[in-house]
């Protein structure tokens, strides 16, 4: 369960990372420019969703480490944001291709963290995939 609790903690920071171009790409948007709310609202998710959300969330977390690590060897501003820019797409493309949005993989993850219960259905789920 730590190695689960590790892996989380760094698909949540991946989730963050997303979460600003997610809201980059809003606010380039005129008729999406309204400030996003600043917590999500509580919300049924299904046990497909959360399965969903921890798959995503382990695959994540590999890529989150492997980019860690890249971003610290970088040099300059610019390397440093070309690999988050890579790291993102990669994190994008992990959570569509799980069958979620990016923006039900942000709820879920923001929901998980103010709800003990719903974190711990996704760590046991975690545990049996």
């Amino acid at each position: 369960m730590p190695r689960f609790t590790a892996l989380f903690s760094a698909a949540l920071l991946a989730t963050g990372l997303m979460t600003g171009v997610a809201q980059a790409q809003q606010t380039a948007d005129p008729a999406q420019s309204q400030a996003p709310a600043a917590e999500a609202p509580a919300q049924d998710f299904s046990d497909s969703q959360l399965q969903q959300f921890a798959d995503a969330s382990q695959e994540i977390a590999v890529v989150s480490q492997e980019y860690t690590e890249r971003l610290q060897s970088a040099e300059g501003e610019d390397d440093q944001q070309e690999v988050r820019a890579e790291a993102n797409e990669k994190m994008i493309d992990i959570v569509e291709n799980s069958g979620l949005d990016v923006d039900t993989f942000n709820e879920i993850g923001q929901a998980i963290q103010q709800d003990p219960e719903m974190m711990q259905r996704v760590q046991e789920m975690a545990g049996e995939s």
